[in-house]
């Protein structure tokens, strides 16, 4: 036994159990339990319970996306900040602050392949299982070789083997398997379609405009029409029931992502704006939502009017006015004559006096006028 299969028997092991768990399932429901679209539906079963079991990683998945849309701003400066320098010092410099920036936003730039780099090993034990199922070979499991026997003649429309492929149908000893070939292309088809919708979907309608001038934007537009192309090559080379699990497991993400960036998009991309439009007209948009919540007034604080400094007999003049609204009196404790106190103005304070200038003496005359100024005779 080699490493691979060391390190792929505990995997083969859980999906054997799967396998055999659904197609229990589908005989106990009155289907053949050889016949081909048996075990189609028990790959569709097994991808699905495989994918149910990834969406916590999913989530983990959609959150380290949306981190890396926040930083993106971050590490454009810091991409500018090295620019044109291809020095080993610089070099090192801008890596160094790249991790610390990843490491203070909580951010792992390999986050986003988690899903698929788990799904992985579920693959290659699934091609494990149909090569060894071909030869009539028991599993390593619940799948025993009766069961290995009915897997491995096991053909979808009674023309095409699950455990043939493409490739493997052009070379066929009695003549291309044209059955085979016609269903492997269509589903490579499909499957290239399903990817390039679900990557379309999210460079279309889920990235800001802030994240479009990034340098992970251009990753994203560059996998947008590489990742078909994987699929496009390598999906000749699997067999049917290889694709089967690949091609629902595409349709399961595409879904998937149609529900997220509709429900939960990112801020301030079109999805989002999409999203508050349907709340508007449903009148469920919340005020945090819109951005069209109750505004704070800050009023600015008037300055106190200042007080003029006034002798003891004019406080109590003051003091005894009645409180209407006005300033509070100065020492309310005192009071004073009532008669003097109703000249004194809204505010609380007396009236102005009438000035005169301290620079004309009594019985000056007036330079402008040439009047003489009446005398004070202390009245």
């Amino acid at each position: 036994m080699d490493l691979l299969s060391i390190i792929l028997w505990p995997l083969k092991w859980v999906v054997e159990l799967i396998l055999v768990g659904w197609h229990s399932l589908f005989a106990f429901l009155g289907m053949a339990p050889e016949d081909g679209l048996t075990w189609v539906l028990s790959i569709v079963g097994l991808t699905v319970v495989v994918r149910a079991a990834l969406i916590p990683l999913f989530v983990k998945q959609i959150k380290n996306q949306r981190r890396m849309m926040e930083v993106a701003p971050k590490l454009k400066k810091i991409q500018d900040k090295y620019k044109g320098k291809k020095d080993q010092f610089s070099r090192e410099a801008m890596s160094r602050e790249t991790m610390e920036l990843y490491k203070k936003t909580g951010t792992n730039p390999l986050g986003s392949c988690l899903p698929l780099l788990v799904q992985m090993p579920i693959f290659f034990a699934l091609f494990s299982v149909l090569n060894d199922s071909q030869t009539g070979k028991s599993g390593v499991g619940p799948l025993n070789e009766a069961l290995s026997e009915e897997f491995g003649s096991s053909s979808l429309f009674d023309f095409a083997p699950l455990h043939m492929s493409f490739s493997s149908a052009m070379s066929a000893p009695g003549g291309p398997e044209t059955g085979v070939m016609i269903v492997a292309a269509i589903m490579v088809v499909l499957m290239t379609a399903s990817q390039f919708i679900t990557q379309l979907q999210i460079v279309s309608k889920n990235i800001s405009e802030e994240t479009k001038a990034s340098p992970m934007f251009k990753q994203q537009r560059i996998l947008l029409y590489i990742l078909p192309f994987v699929f496009l090559f390598s999906g000749f080379a699997f067999p049917l029931g290889v694709m089967f699990y690949w091609l629902v497991s595409n349709i399961w993400t595409m879904v998937q992502q149609f529900i997220i960036i509709r429900q939960m998009p990112m801020p301030g991309t079109e999805a989002a704006k999409e999203r508050e439009e349907r709340l508007a007209r449903k009148g469920k948009l919340k005020p945090a939502e819109s951005g069209e919540g109750d505004t704070l007034v800050i009023e600015e604080k008037r300055p106190a009017q200042r007080q003029q400094p006034m002798g003891k007999n004019r406080a109590k003049k003051v003091a005894a006015k009645p409180n209407t609204g006005g300033a509070k009196p100065v020492n309310p404790a005192k009071s004073g004559n009532p008669a003097k106190a109703a000249g004194a103005n809204a505010t609380g304070q007396m009236p102005p006096k009438a000035q005169t200038s301290p620079s004309k003496p009594a019985g000056s005359t007036d330079p402008a006028s040439g009047s003489q100024s009446p005398k004070n005779n202390g009245k």
